[in-house]
């Protein structure tokens, strides 16, 4: 929004920086850094006195609730990430309608998680909303994205191609009913599947957030190449003009990200729920797909993905035990899922856990950079 400041450059010569992608993005991250830090302690002291406190159930966690003690530690602290990128991101980026989904998916994610956390916390309903009802509304937020992206004449053409790693040239176009209908599917996949991702990663703390500000990362150079017309070309990637605005916005996430963790490193102040985590995963694979990077995620978001493999993997192998079984108990594939609770039933530290989860998704994210280059 304040991008117009650099048409008066004539009057003050520094505010032609603002005409720069790479200056708003530096801006937007430290404006989101100094947004979560002064909003930070003031959040965090009123989820507090609200007992707007994770409530853990013993039943699912056994002795690793007693042993780190978490359970009387707010949530909700997604709403400091959120206030800090939405803040950040409208003055720094300028408005398109790549920036405009990309919120429109944030804010309405971070809506269903906040009501989710709401029924968790105050009225301590385990459950939180149905997963019915958090499905219902992730498929009306795709529904209603695929609509805006598809239906505006700046992205219409773009967003109906799917571009793949390594490979120089789109491999498909979803044309027609039935292209459009996959494309819903995809796209539905890509925000529910990384939403639920990042949801069950935020189990230890300081991991989900940590891992998330590397994939930002990551993305923010990816949507500056998307929308650089010679450096896509240079790249063999697919040219989408204005997706560079969403560096920006992946900026003010790393930005938020980095102040969120100095509350949620070890010993975590306060966590970020639903709110925070449902919201993250839409809002990067959303992001994924409007600089024609979807499956790249997979490498990147790699710690992501294996966090949600490893609970699909318990479940599975334990059903299928205990239907072989012939005293009908299943056998657990992991000592506990998602996989960073195995770790620490084998006597991991919390702390080493997050750190070298932390490398891991580094590794992945500089590889999943290095898929630009490879065509």
């Amino acid at each position: 929004m304040l991008s117009f400041l650099a048409d008066y450059e004539n009057i003050w010569g520094p505010l032609r920086l603002l005409r720069f992608l790479t200056f708003r993005a530096l801006l937007a991250a430290l404006t989101a850094t100094v947004i979560g830090f002064v909003i930070g302690p003031w959040l965090i002291t009123h989820l507090r006195r609200l007992k707007f406190g994770q409530h853990y159930d013993d039943s699912r966690t056994g002795e690793l609730a007693s042993r780190f003690d978490k359970k009387n530690t707010p949530t909700m602290g997604g709403l400091l990430i959120f206030a800090s990128v939405f803040v950040s991101a409208l003055l720094w980026a300028e408005p398109n309608v790549w920036v405009v989904t990309a919120l429109f998916v944030y804010m309405s994610l971070t809506g269903v998680g906040f009501r989710d956390d709401y029924l968790k916390a105050l009225r301590k309903n385990k459950d939180g909303i149905s997963s019915r009802e958090k499905m219902f509304w992730q498929t009306l937020v795709t529904v209603a994205t695929l609509v805006i992206l598809v239906f505006h004449p700046t992205s219409s053409d773009k967003i109906r191609e799917l571009w793949v790693p390594f490979l120089k040239e789109p491999v498909f176009i979803f044309a027609g009913s039935l292209g459009l209908i996959a494309l819903f599917v995809m796209m539905f996949f890509w925000i529910v599947g990384f939403s639920n991702a990042i949801n069950l990663t935020d189990g230890l703390d300081g991991l989900a957030i940590g891992c998330t500000i590397t994939v930002a990362l990551v993305y923010g150079i990816m949507a500056y190449a998307a929308g650089n017309s010679k450096i896509a070309a240079y790249l063999l990637i697919s040219f989408v003009p204005g997706t560079g605005e969403l560096a920006v916005v992946c900026a003010a996430l790393v930005g938020a990200g980095m102040a969120f963790l100095w509350y949620n490193s070890h010993p975590a102040e306060v966590f970020m729920g639903d709110t925070g985590s449902l919201a993250l995963g839409g809002l990067i694979g959303v992001i994924a797909f409007m600089v024609q990077q979807p499956l790249t995620l997979a490498i990147v978001g790699g710690v992501f993905v294996v966090e949600a493999l490893s609970v699909i993997i318990q479940v599975s192998y334990f059903k299928y035990t205990k239907r072989r079984s012939p005293t009908g108990e299943g056998i657990r594939f992991f000592k506990m899922a998602p996989i960073h609770h195995h770790f620490q039933k084998l006597g991991w530290p919390e702390t080493k856990v997050v750190l070298r989860f932390w490398v891991i998704s580094l590794m992945c994210s500089l590889a999943g950079l290095a898929t630009l280059k490879i065509r």
